[in-house]
């Protein structure tokens, strides 16, 4: 199980409700409203402590940070035949592998 404080936490201000949202990516669902930055943040995370209470006394699955998971450096994307014939070009024109421009590209 991960350490709540492990999670993916974010706080933005939010237009619409005109205060500081925060939210928890491993609980998309889970937010919190607050008039200041802090506030939003310490709401959200006792939200998420007594949301892992609760699953953890009925036994259900309590999501794993991102943070503490491995990530092999891998995964597969599908993409048009035409568009990979052109990154292959560029990555030619490049001098570089298709898997470095790509790698690029995408931490762009």
């Amino acid at each position: 199980m991960s350490e709540i404080t492990h999670y993916t936490y974010r706080v933005a201000w939010s237009a619409e409700d005109r205060e500081f949202v925060a939210q928890v990516a491993e609980f998309p669902s889970l937010s919190w409203l607050a008039p200041t930055q802090a506030e939003a943040l310490s709401g959200i995370v006792a939200l998420v402590a007594d949301v892992v209470d609760d699953l953890l006394n009925s036994g259900e699955h309590v999501p794993e940070a991102f943070a503490d998971r491995h990530y092999s450096g891998e995964f597969k994307v599908r993409i048009p035949p035409e568009l990979h014939r052109r990154l292959a070009i560029r990555a030619a024109e490049e001098h570089v592998s298709l898997n470095r421009l790509v790698s690029a590209r995408l931490a762009s």
